[in-house]
């Protein structure tokens, strides 16, 4: 496969070769990774950015349907949009269902939507280890919204914000209680809350939960990447459409400023160097899982089983002698 004929095939959009690519991304073969490797550099000269825009939130509160009803509404504005559904994967099989195509029935069939979904392979965050390359292949293929679904919200789920130009928590409407029920490490990342199913018998529980989010935002330390007003609880309806419009409008308004005030080019260049550490930590870590390091590890482990070693002792020569330190 010749990387750079494929990645001018992504540059002038074809869908088809974008499913390539992104299969090859999601590969763990060595091989596989120098050719991805080197089809993202072909592809970084092009210079195209999208919006991209990290979606995360309890399960059933209705992300797909959300996601579907605010893809619709942007792509009846002209514009082009990408969505990596993360799937959770199965802890004893590897499987996933990768269901979310199917609950995006109309957004699937539209010829300026792609929907990828991948499965979460265990990995921390709930998001696919390469959902970051993915992306920058959406971007690459001309994509102006690229939205990035993950599996719920957790500790861990703060690793989508690491990818995102914004994040944007979706909550359901719930009792006052429902505030405990969100760790304050999502809600500090959160740029946007969206308390959605504001229709019908639910709109009083909604705009309760919209109210209780309004407070507890401004009791949180202001950041320098927020104008006035951000980070902000909003009421939407997926179901009906409410809120979508002013949704997006508060986005495109906070990614605007940002870019004026040198916010949007000082966060992608910090999630770049986050992503190089994570890299170096990643390729260390599968230099212990070769088949001599695992029989090394065996060993060791039942020298410090019989007492006749320590821990740390063992630790510090299974690292000399398989990470030269």
């Amino acid at each position: 496969m010749d990387m750079n004929s494929l990645g001018d095939k992504i540059l002038n959009g074809d869908r088809r070769a974008l499913a390539r690519a992104i299969t090859l991304v999601e590969s763990a073969r060595t091989d596989h990774r120098a050719q991805a490797t080197q089809l993202l550099d072909h592809l970084r000269g092009a210079g195209r950015q999208a919006v991209r825009i990290g979606l995360s939130g309890t399960p059933g509160v209705g992300k797909s349907t959300f996601i579907e009803a605010f893809g619709m509404m942007l792509i009846e504005q002209g514009l082009r949009v990408a969505v990596l559904a993360v799937d959770p994967s199965s802890t004893r099989s590897g499987g996933s269902i990768l269901g979310d195509k199917t609950r995006m029935e109309r957004l699937s069939r539209e010829k300026n939507a792609f929907i990828r979904p991948s499965p979460s392979q265990s990995h921390l965050g709930g998001v696919a280890r390469r959902s970051r390359e993915a992306v920058a292949l959406c971007e690459a293929a001309g994509f102006d919204v690229v939205l990035i679904e993950t599996v719920g919200v957790g500790q861990s789920e703060t690793v989508v914000a690491e990818m995102s130009d914004l994040f944007v928590l979706l909550l359901a409407p719930a009792g006052g209680d429902e505030l405990q029920g969100v760790k304050r490490g999502i809600m500090e990342m959160a740029d946007l809350i969206l308390v959605n199913k504001a229709d019908g018998d639910l709109k009083p529980a909604a705009t309760r939960t919209c109210s209780d989010y309004s407070g507890a935002l401004r009791l949180l330390r202001k950041r320098p990447q927020d104008p006035e007003g951000f980070p902000k609880a909003m009421m939407v309806s997926a179901y009906t459409g409410t809120g979508l419009p002013e949704a997006w409008a508060e986005m495109r308004a906070l990614v605007d400023w940002r870019r004026e005030n040198g916010h949007w080019d000082r966060r992608r260049a910090d999630q770049a160097l986050y992503w190089f550490d994570q890299e170096v930590r990643q390729a260390l870590l599968a230099r212990l899982e070769t088949p001599q390091a695992r029989d090394a590890m065996a060993a060791l482990s039942d020298r410090v089983a019989s007492g006749a070693i320590s821990p740390a002792g063992a630790a510090r020569e299974m690292l000399e002698r398989h990470l030269g330190g």
